[in-house]
């Protein structure tokens, strides 16, 4: 009889506790070499303690790892990358002032070269796989699915044996995805480990040959993926699988409520994206979607939208809200007119992780219930709104006062679509809404844009994911380098069709700005 093999990493009894949560109880997980393994649960089930563990970021109360065959303490993360474990954060854990190459430089030591001596091997492993990257970017100029690319390509520049990817695909169109997919089947068949967490049960059954569950705390079940169905997943992550198909019925918008009329703008960053004559409409009770590939000018129509980026007066007739010139108001004026935003980074723009929930609620709810009067904050209805938010949205959380930055990503996001839900809004324009979040959540958050809707908002909901544009879009477009394609209902086109748009095959041409 052949010997059994060594599994590469071998989790028996993993225990962590903080106070008022056991985050991780007992759990044994194995992966072998040149396998690639799903990690499932809802958010807060556990998925990122354990990650984190293994990373070496954190130490464990009880429990052993071993790896290949041997009993180690992963002291920090330093001694897990000297192993050959890489890792790639949810929340990405980048420098935003320094370059592309200066944050791998970072990562590899001072061993790798400098970062301009490893510039010609970003740029040749980037194109390998699939995910070209420009060196000597500054990472504040990058769009979410660009910083995503980063993180990917710095683990790949080390000798990797296992490869952990939390929520890799997120930001990702279907074809980036499959293209992911491939260079994944590559390293595992040279080999490499791949840890692969998501909430795209598609995704994990197309990919990965064995799933351990986790659900609070402590492993529910393992499985082959190939073998079950998205519900049969769903199931052993939320146990009950309600609505979690739902199928919305489309609807058709009433009076146009936001009006964004041959707008044009020149990006000063040279790596930035510029806009050419965009043309939108989004009316009172339907949701319009807006598709693209990251980096084709998602962020810069988000800051012209927001406000973030202000036009001048003589230019406010291209953004009209109500029928109002808006393009030349401060965030702070258009959110008094009835608009409201959810930004597509969670931590740090969408909320400060270092306040307090009820902190959070504050910052943009502070024209709502009364909270400021007379200059002066009425903590208790902070605390109120703060706490409705909480329980109407099923926010996992001790309490109002918990800092943002302990949630977990699918219960901040929550919050953060809540918020923004609860003032109200005549408009709400909604970026990435299910970015990482798992099953059960996305449902959720569905639910809500969908009864905000039907009460008569206008929503526009940006982006990458398509499954999500056509579950819930009414019309949709796409962004392809600074253009808009025409609007389209939902249920007269076709992925396919959005693909094309997404590639900029529009359907009719579109004048260019003058």
């Amino acid at each position: 009889m052949p010997e059994p093999q060594t599994a590469r990493l071998q989790l028996t009894g993993i225990t962590k506790a903080y106070p008022g949560c056991l985050a991780n109880d007992r759990i044994d997980l194995s992966i072998q070499a040149g396998e690639i393994h799903a990690l499932l649960g809802e958010n807060g089930a556990g998925k990122s303690t354990l990650m984190k563990i293994i990373y070496g970021v954190t130490q464990p109360d009880a429990g052993r790892i071993c790896w290949e065959g041997q009993p180690v303490i992963m002291r920090d993360p330093a001694q897990a990358r000297d192993r050959g474990i890489g890792m790639v954060f949810q929340h990405f854990s980048l420098f935003e002032t320094l370059s592309v190459a200066e944050n791998i430089a970072l990562a590899l030591g001072t061993g790798a070269g400098t970062p301009r001596q490893l510039e010609p091997k970003i740029r040749e492993v980037s194109q390998r796989y699939g995910m070209p990257l420009e060196p000597q970017r500054l990472v504040h100029s990058l769009s979410i699915g660009e910083r995503q690319r980063v993180e990917i390509v710095r683990c790949l520049m080390q000798d990797i044996k296992l490869l952990i990817l939390d929520e890799p695909t997120s930001v990702l169109t279907p074809q980036e995805a499959d293209d992911l997919f491939v260079v994944l089947r590559r390293l595992a068949a040279e080999g490499c480990s791949i840890l692969f967490i998501s909430h795209k049960l598609n995704e994990v059954r197309a990919l990965c040959e064995s799933a351990t569950v986790l659900r609070g705390g402590r492993v529910s079940g393992d499985c082959v993926p190939a073998q079950c169905t998205d519900l049969d997943l769903a199931r052993l992550m939320v146990g009950d699988a309600e609505g979690l198909e739902a199928e919305y019925p489309k609807a058709r918008g009433g009076t146009p409520f936001l009006r964004v009329d041959s707008l044009s703008w020149h990006n000063a960053d040279p790596f930035g994206v510029s806009l050419q004559d965009l043309m939108l409409e989004v009316c009172a009770g339907e949701i319009v979607g807006i598709a693209g590939v990251a980096g084709n000018g998602q962020d810069e129509l988000l800051a012209l939208l927001s406000g973030e980026q202000r036009l001048s007066r003589q230019q406010g007739q291209h953004i009209r809200f109500l029928d109002a010139p808006v393009a030349h108001l401060r965030p702070d004026a258009r959110r008094r007119h009835g608009m409201t935003f959810v930004p597509a980074e969670r931590l740090g723009h969408g909320a400060v992780p270092e306040l307090s929930l009820a902190d959070n609620a504050l910052l943009t709810g502070f024209q709502q219930d009364g909270m400021v009067r007379g200059g002066l904050i009425r903590h208790s209805r902070v605390e109120a709104f703060a706490r409705r938010i909480i329980e109407t949205f099923a926010v996992k959380t001790p309490s109002s006062h918990t800092p943002a930055r302990s949630l977990s990503g699918g219960n901040l996001q929550k919050f953060i679509l809540g918020r923004e839900i609860l003032q109200q809004p005549k408009l709400l324009i909604a970026a990435h809404p299910t970015w990482g979040v798992d099953v059960g959540a996305a449902a959720a958050i569905h639910r809500a844009l969908i009864e905000l809707r039907d009460a008569g908002a206008a929503i526009l909901v940006i982006s990458e994911d398509l499954e999500e544009l056509f579950q819930i879009s009414d019309r949709i477009a796409a962004l392809s380098h600074g253009r808009l394609s025409a609007l389209r209902a939902t249920r007269e086109t076709s992925p396919t069709d959005v693909g094309r748009w997404m590639a900029g095959q529009f359907d009719q041409p579109t004048p260019t700005a003058a």
